[in-house]
């Protein structure tokens, strides 16, 4: 697993624990939801921005989904 991977697991994991579709989530970052797709496949690198803006939405602190990108990481 990469770091794409792993950090598409993730906020997969956050917004559908929230119920929040891709749309909800690309309108609140300010993001188009083709890309939270690609995010979210792995498919893509998230930016700073990115992160940042994605978190807020999730309303998860930044560092937290990079402690659980981490986590995911170090179980390979």
């Amino acid at each position: 697993m990469d770091i794409e991977q792993a950090f598409g697991i993730v906020i997969k994991k956050y917004r559908l624990e929230r119920s929040m579709s891709q749309e909800k989530l690309a309108f609140g970052s300010d993001l188009d939801r083709t890309f939270i797709s690609l995010l979210e496949r792995g498919k893509r690198k998230p930016t700073i921005n990115t992160l940042f803006s994605i978190s807020n939405v999730l309303e998860v602190k930044p560092y937290k989904i990079v402690k659980d990108v981490e986590h995911l990481l170090q179980k390979k």
